[in-house]
C-alpha cells in the first residue's frame, strides 16, 4: 500500500482561497504557472497523495474567472524539444494541452510564440493552429531585456508585442515546459493594460521549491535534480529575510531577476511595487499540505536518484551534457544516496549477469524488474520474441493473477501471424514484439479466453509501481509502461551495437 505524505484536497482548499485573495488587489491578475499545468508528475512522485492534475483542478474551481494563454518559445520548435514526462515533441505537447483544458471546460484564450523569428518549424506550427481556428500571438525578443529597462518599457521593448485580448479577471500564463516565455508574456501584458489605462497585476504559481521547508530538504533537493539541465540552484530568498526577518527558500534564476522584474513593474505601473521578494510574488501553498514528513522524504530521495539515472541515459544518447549528470550525481552523494537505494536496480542487474554468466556472452543482456506492493520483484527478460519489458508485462500480470508459468497467455493462432507482419509487411528486421504488440494481442486473445481476461484485468495493479531495466529501454516501450503508470529507469547501456535504435 502506497503511504500518503500530502494532503491534496486541503491544498486545493488553501490555493484556491490564496490566489482569489491575490486577485483582489487587480483588476486582472496575470498568474504565471510554472511547472506542469497538466499531469505534473515530478509532484506526484514527490509528494504522495498529490494529484497530477491538482493544478487543473484548481482551475476548474475558479474557471468561471479564468482563461488560459499558451506560450511556446519557437526555438524550442525548432530543435524538436521533448517533454521528458510524457516523451512528445512539444508542439503536439501544446495540441494536447489545449485539447484537455476544452474538454475539462477552461477557456483557452490563445497561442504566443515567443522569441519568434521566422523560424521554419514555429512558422509551420503557427500555420496549423491557426488552421484550426486557434488565436496566435507572435512575441518577438524584446529590446533590452534584461537590463535595459527604460527600452523595455516603451514602445520600442513591449510596445512591440501584439496586445492579448482577455476578458478574464485571472489569466493564467502556462507553456509545455521552462524557458517558454511566460514571464516575459506577463510583463508584456501589464505595459498594454497600464497603457490603456487597466490595473492588472502579477504573480507567480511556482510549486518548486518549495519555500517554507528546509533548503536542503530532499523536496527541494529533488526539484534541483529535476532542473539541472537548466542549472537551477536553490538559495535562501535574502529579500524576503531583509524584508520580513523570515527565512524562505527560492531559487537562483528568481533571486538574480526579482530586482529586474520590480523595476519593470514599477516603471509600468508608475508606483512601488508591494512585492518585497521573490517570494512574495509567489502564491504557493504546497508546503501546507504535508501531513507526513518522512514519507516525503523517503519518496523525494528515490525522485533524485530516478533523475540521475534519466541524465546518465540522456548523455550516453548525447541529448544532455557532463555538467548534468555530474550536477545530478553530486546531489545524490548531497543526500548519501547510490544507485542500488532504488530497490528494483539490483534485482535487475543480477538477473543480468545471472543469464550473461549461463549463456557466456559478454553483449548486454536485457533484464527489468519491477517491485509489487507486496515487496516482491518480478523480472522479464528481452528476447528474439520480444523485448524485456513486454516479457514482464506477461510474468508481472500471471503472477497477480495467480497463473501458472507454464500456461501460455497468447494464442499462436494470434502471435504468429503477428510475427510475420511485422517482418515482412513492416520491414522489421527482428520481429520483436513490444509492450503494446503484447497488449494488443492479449486483448483479442481475451474474447475468447478467459484466462486471458483474468490477466487482463490485473494491469490496473501495475500503476504507481517502480521499475528498473538494466539495458536502456525503446521509446515505445517507455511510452507505454508510462501509460501504464510504471515508473521504469534504466542503465545507461544500449542492449545492441545497432545505431538505429528507437
Amino acid at each position: 500500500m502506497v503511504k500518503i505524505g500530502f494532503d491534496n484536497e486541503k491544498y486545493l482548499q488553501e490555493q484556491s482561497q490564496y490566489i482569489l485573495e491575490r486577485v483582489s488587489h487587480f483588476d486582472k491578475l496575470y498568474l504565471e504557472f510554472g511547472g506542469k499545468l497538466m499531469y505534473d508528475l515530478h509532484a506526484k512522485r514527490v509528494l504522495p497523495g498529490y494529484d497530477e492534475n491538482a493544478k487543473v483542478k484548481l482551475l476548474q474551481k475558479l474557471k468561471d474567472k479564468a482563461e488560459i494563454v499558451i506560450c511556446v518559445y519557437a526555438g524550442d520548435l525548432e530543435r524538436n524539444k521533448m517533454h521528458g514526462d510524457v516523451g512528445i515533441p512539444y508542439h503536439l505537447e501544446v495540441l494536447q494541452l489545449i485539447d484537455n483544458f476544452r474538454n475539462l471546460g477552461l477557456l483557452v484564450n490563445s497561442v504566443v510564440m515567443t522569441r519568434y523569428d521566422k523560424q521554419p518549424a514555429a512558422t509551420a506550427f503557427i500555420n496549423k493552429l491557426k488552421q484550426r481556428n486557434i488565436k496566435v500571438y507572435k512575441h518577438k525578443a524584446t529590446k533590452g531585456y534584461p537590463t535595459d529597462v527604460d527600452t523595455i518599457v516603451s514602445q520600442e521593448g513591449y510596445g512591440k508585442n501584439p496586445y492579448i485580448e482577455t476578458t478574464r479577471p485571472i489569466v493564467v500564463v502556462t507553456a509545455p515546459g521552462p524557458g517558454s516565455g511566460k514571464l516575459g508574456t506577463c510583463l508584456s501584458q501589464l505595459y498594454h493594460e497600464y497603457k490603456r489605462g487597466n490595473v492588472a497585476g502579477y504573480s507567480k504559481f511556482e510549486t518548486f521549491p518549495v519555500w517554507n521547508v528546509p533548503l536542503k530538504h530532499p523536496l527541494n533537493v529533488a526539484y534541483e535534480a529535476a532542473t539541472a539541465d537548466l542549472k537551477d540552484i536553490n538559495m535562501i530568498d535574502n529579500f524576503h529575510l531583509e524584508a520580513y526577518g523570515e527565512i524562505a527558500v527560492n531559487y537562483n534564476r528568481d533571486l538574480e531577476m526579482f530586482p529586474v522584474i520590480r523595476r519593470i513593474i514599477e516603471k509600468i505601473t508608475g508606483e512601488e511595487s508591494f512585492y518585497k521578494s521573490p517570494t512574495d510574488m509567489g502564491v504557493n501553498r504546497i508546503g501546507f499540505g504535508i501531513v507526513d514528513d518522512e514519507v516525503v522524504v523517503e519518496a523525494s530521495k528515490q525522485e533524485v536518484i530516478r533523475r540521475y539515472f534519466k541524465a546518465a541515459c540522456d548523455y550516453r544518447a548525447g541529448s544532455t551534457d557532463a555538467e548534468t549528470l555530474e550536477r545530478c550525481h553530486l546531489l545524490m552523494e548531497e543526500l548519501g544516496l547510490k544507485e542500488e537505494d532504488r530497490n528494483p536496480v539490483v534485482p535487475a542487474r543480477e538477473y543480468a549477469k545471472t543469464i550473461a554468466r549461463r549463456e557466456k556472452s559478454s553483449d548486454p543482456v536485457s533484464v527489468v524488474a519491477v517491485e509489487l506492493a507486496d515487496g516482491q520483484f518480478i523480472t522479464g527478460r528481452g528476447s528474439e520474441l520480444m523485448s524485456a519489458p513486454a516479457a514482464l508485462l506477461l510474468n508481472a500480470i500471471k503472477h497477480l493473477a495467480n497463473i501458472d508459468d507454464e500456461i501460455y497467455l497468447l494464442s499462436p493462432t494470434v502471435l504468429e501471424p503477428v510475427i510475420q507482419l511485422k517482418k515482412e509487411t513492416l520491414n522489421n528486421k527482428s520481429g520483436t514484439l513490444n509492450c503494446e504488440d503484447i497488449l494488443m494481442m492479449l486483448s483479442i486473445c481475451a474474447v475468447t479466453n478467459p484466462v486471458a481476461q483474468v490477466a487482463i484485468s490485473r494491469l490496473a495493479m501495475l500503476k504507481g509501481l517502480q521499475a528498473h531495466a538494466s539495458t536502456i529501454l525503446s521509446q515505445n516501450d517507455q511510452q507505454t509502461l508510462r501509460k501504464l503508470g510504471i515508473d521504469v529507469t534504466c542503465d545507461p547501456v544500449y542492449p545492441t551495437t545497432d545505431l538505429f535504435f528507437q
